[in-house]
């Protein structure tokens, strides 16, 4: 099995701040919109280089997504930033009708998902957002994980036409993916394995490495899959996986209802029934605490992982 190693961690909203800054070296068009939040979603650097397209709107984040979808009418990308809880709970009746409905090109950026937030609680560790934005017809849905993958992601989504729901973190974390072009709506192969199928998006890719090599020296042989972006669903590549393997775990940080697991359960439904275990969040609000504390007592980390691989194995005919 390939191994995978990492020689710093660096938090993924960093990966956001860097491709902004690079997009607006490279793409006059782009524009950036903040509620208050400049130093959380590291929007600082681009600031200093083109004051006069950002927008600081305040704490005022309906109205942050309003200006954007109107900036689009003139021909600009708008890039939004603000913690996920606010760019999609607290403004999703904007997103629906000024965004998604009217097919604005607006860059929905979404930091602090999740429980990794960490100490900010419950109140701020939007667990729903990829639920409630993949369900809004004509949303690309994208989860990188790591600070390269939303690096590339944030620059390629640029010259997507349409609107686009970026998710990223604020913890460091291991950076191991390459600095290469990121391709929407195609999954990533990292591992390949014959027993079991795992297929893990955001914070929980690395975890899910981790838990292949903890199963490889058991003699288990895993298929592990980076699938960045929720919707469009590369289909093809888990379809061909599960053909080989004939079980599937998904892992993700967020609810087990609506997220990356539910997408993928579909995807198996209509085509090829397989037992699949689910590695999110049980129906739960979050909770104060570190970020290491709250992915393992929420069960998000590399051993929840391997047991839910030796759980879907038990049930393989």
């Amino acid at each position: 099995m390939k191994k995978y190693t990492y020689t710093e961690k660096k938090d993924t909203r960093s990966g956001f701040g860097d491709g902004l800054t690079e997009l607006g070296r490279t793409n006059p068009n782009v524009v950036a919109l903040c509620a208050d939040l400049i130093g959380s979603l590291k929007m600082d650097q681009f600031i200093k280089e083109n004051p006069e397209r950002f927008f600081q709107i305040g704490i005022a984040e309906a109205n942050m997504i309003g200006i954007a979808a109107g900036l689009t009418i003139g021909g600009k990308i708008p890039f939004t930033g603000t913690f996920a809880n606010f760019s999609t709970g607290r403004v999703y009746d904007q997103i629906r009708q000024s965004v998604a409905y009217s097919g604005k090109n607006v860059k929905v950026c979404a930091s602090h998902a999740g429980v990794t937030l960490g100490e900010d609680g419950a109140t701020h560790q939007i667990l729903e957002d990829i639920g409630l934005m993949k369900m809004l017809p004509g949303m690309t849905v994208i989860n990188p994980c790591d600070y390269n993958q939303t690096k590339a992601a944030t620059i390629a989504i640029a010259d997507f036409d349409g609107p686009v729901y970026l998710r990223f973190g604020r913890p460091k974390v291991p950076v191991f993916m390459p600095d290469e072009e990121f391709v929407i709506g195609k999954g990533i192969q990292l591992t390949e394995g014959s027993d079991v199928t795992i297929v893990a998006t955001g914070h929980l890719v690395w975890e899910s490495l981790q838990a292949a090599e903890q199963l490889e020296a058991e003699g288990i042989s895993v298929d592990v899959i980076n699938i960045h972006t929720i919707k469009p669903l590369d289909e093809e590549i888990i379809l061909k996986s599960v053909a080989k393997t004939g079980c599937i775990v998904t892992a993700e940080e967020h609810n087990k209802l609506g997220g990356l697991g539910e997408s993928v359960a579909r995807t198996l439904a209509l085509n090829a029934p397989t037992p699949q275990e689910f590695v999110a969040t049980d129906d739960t609000f979050g909770e104060s605490g570190t970020p290491e504390q709250l992915m393992a007592k929420y069960g998000l980390d590399a051993n929840a992982v391997v047991k839910a691989v030796k759980k879907v194995i038990s049930r393989k005919k």
